[in-house]
């Protein structure tokens, strides 16, 4: 997952990890431990994400299957 890429993204349309826990109908914690990858995102959390962040398909893919941001994290 390419964090820094959401961050980014979350930045440019003003939407705090807390609103978007809000649009998921998660607990921040919960969406906290998504982003780390402690347990996946589900398919109507995509979804949700992209239509609140106004993403486009490559976005999408940058941000959740970016396999290379992936593996440079984990090393970290």
């Amino acid at each position: 997952m390419n964090h820094a890429y959401l961050k980014e993204k979350m930045k440019e349309k003003r939407i705090s990890n807390g609103q978007l826990a809000s649009f998921l109908n998660i607990d921040p914690a919960t969406l906290w431990r998504k982003r780390k990858g402690h347990s996946d995102f589900t398919r109507r959390e995509l979804l949700t994400i992209r239509q609140v962040l106004y993403l486009s398909d490559e976005d999408l893919l940058k941000i959740f299957f970016d396999e290379s941001e992936t593996s440079a994290t984990e090393t970290e």
